[in-house]
């Protein structure tokens, strides 16, 4: 998981993500793209997937995510990171906040590479008069995970729902590498 997160929250979705994935079974890294080293550079070239994620900023991905973006540049004339899984989060304070800009940058980085786009699988909720903030995808995207983040709140104070459809995007992600590979992914129950 390539990630950059400017006051926490970004990184507390990656986390429930990377929990979602754990719980198939596979393994997962977390890496701040602000700090990445070449050891990192290294994960994410043997990873089978790869999920990006950023804070919303001014409509798009934060200026440290754009930078890392930048970097990948380097391994487009080897499609080092062809047919590789990817999917995006990202947070913002708004309820749409310009979310759907920042996983569209992230979707065109991944299909630069010539990734698999993995999109968040669970339907919109929070969308009949009988539904509610603790509804699972309760901002309604699909193409990623996100969060919405009160600017006067901390990261422990993130939405439950926002955090448990995060685990579910992590899940999928895992459950499609398991099949790529040929694994049988684990069964619901096994958890």
């Amino acid at each position: 998981m390539a990630y950059h997160s400017r006051g926490g929250n970004t990184r507390r979705l990656a986390e429930a993500i990377e929990a979602g994935a754990a719980e198939q079974g596979v393994q997962t890294h977390l890496v701040d793209v602000e700090q990445i080293t070449d050891e990192d550079w290294g994960i994410l070239a043997r990873s089978d997937g790869i999920f990006f994620g950023s804070p919303t900023h001014i409509g798009g991905p934060s200026a440290s995510f754009v930078a890392f973006a930048e970097q990948t540049s380097r391994f487009q004339p080897s499609a080092a990171w062809a047919d590789k899984l990817a999917a995006g989060f990202t947070t913002s304070a708004a309820m749409e906040g310009g979310k759907l800009g920042a996983l569209q940058f992230i979707l065109a980085l991944a299909t630069q590479h010539g990734m698999i786009w993995v999109g968040q699988a669970l339907r919109a909720g929070w969308n009949t008069s009988k539904g509610s903030s603790a509804d699972l995808n309760r901002l309604g995207y699909r193409l990623g995970s996100v969060a919405q983040c009160n600017v006067d709140e901390k990261p422990t104070d993130m939405e439950e729902s926002d955090l448990l459809t995060a685990a579910e995007h992590g899940r999928r992600m895992a459950r499609m590498a398991q099949k790529l590979n040929g694994e049988a992914p684990v069964e619901e129950g096994a958890r």
